[in-house]
């Protein structure tokens, strides 16, 4: 990824477009899950499809009919490690 700066593009709810993604932590139909340069983002809705992801560029793009989007301070990775130390 070329800088730390992100942004998020909505159009309609129905297309996304994101910089400053890190990589996929997990994705299905209703949720996706990005590790973002500002934290985990969740995306939730309804008929969600990954279009791409750029490693290089950290650009991400996806379509469906989206519901809700939440940051987290901590990835999904950080949170599994944190679990099995408790």
């Amino acid at each position: 990824m070329q800088n730390d700066t992100h942004t998020l593009i909505l159009e309609a709810r129905s297309s996304l477009r994101i910089s400053g993604v890190k990589d996929i932590g997990s994705f299905s139909e209703t949720k996706i899950i990005l590790d973002t340069v500002m934290g985990e983002l969740t995306v939730r809705g309804e008929e969600l499809h990954v279009v791409g992801l750029d490693p290089d560029t950290g650009d991400f793009s996806m379509t469906g009919k989206v519901r809700s989007l939440l940051y987290s301070r901590f990835s999904s990775r950080e949170n599994m490690i944190g679990r099995l130390f408790r």
